[in-house]
C-alpha cells in the first residue's frame, strides 16, 4: 500500500509509503482536517473544538464528576481544570462540591450554558453532518463502528 496525499492547490503528491497504514497518522491527518472544518463552520463562536465537546457532554450527563468527564474524554486532569474554569468564567458551568464528597468536584451547565449549547446545537449538528459528506452513510458508519470499538466504547441506542 503506498497511498499518496495530494495538493488541492498545486497538485503536488506526497507518497507516504508504509506510514499509509499507520493509524496513528491517518487518525492524525483526518483530526486536522475535522479541526479545521470545525473552526470554519463553528469558530465564530469563540470556541474550540474541545471546549464545546465538554459542555455537550456536561449538558447530557448533568452533576457528573469533573474526573469522570476528563478520563473519558482523555483529557489531562490539569487542562481539564483550566477548561472548566474558563467555563465557569464565561457564566456556562458551575462546579458543585457535594457534602458527602469534598475531594470530588461534579459539573453542570448554568442556565446560561444550557442556553449556549442550545443556541450552537442546530450549527453543531450541521457541522456533523458536513464531516460526514466524504464517505457514502455505509462507510460512515463502518468507520464509526471501528473506532468506538477501538476507543472501548459501548454501543448505546
Amino acid at each position: 500500500m503506498n497511498a499518496r496525499l495530494g495538493d488541492t492547490t498545486g497538485g503536488e503528491t506526497i507518497a507516504f509509503g508504509e506510514l499509509s497504514a499507520s493509524l496513528g497518522l491517518m487518525l492524525r491527518l483526518a483530526q486536522v482536517r475535522l479541526f479545521d472544518g470545525f473552526y470554519e463552520d463553528l469558530g465564530q463562536h469563540g470556541l474550540k473544538p474541545g471546549e464545546f465537546t465538554v459542555l455537550w457532554v456536561i449538558g447530557l450527563n448533568p452533576e457528573a464528576r469533573q474526573g469522570l468527564i476528563a478520563r473519558k474524554l482523555r483529557i489531562k486532569p490539569a487542562h481539564m481544570t483550566k477548561l472548566v474554569q474558563r467555563a465557569v468564567d464565561r457564566g456556562l458551568v458551575e462546579r458543585i462540591i457535594p457534602e458527602e464528597d469534598r475531594r470530588s468536584v461534579r459539573l453542570r451547565l448554568t442556565p446560561e450554558g444550557e442556553d449556549f449549547v442550545a443556541a450552537r446545537k442546530p450549527d453543531f449538528l450541521t457541522h456533523i453532518s458536513r464531516e460526514h459528506s466524504r464517505l457514502t452513510p455505509d462507510e460512515l458508519g463502518t468507520l464509526i463502528a471501528i473506532l468506538q470499538k477501538f476507543n472501548g466504547l459501548e454501543h448505546s441506542p
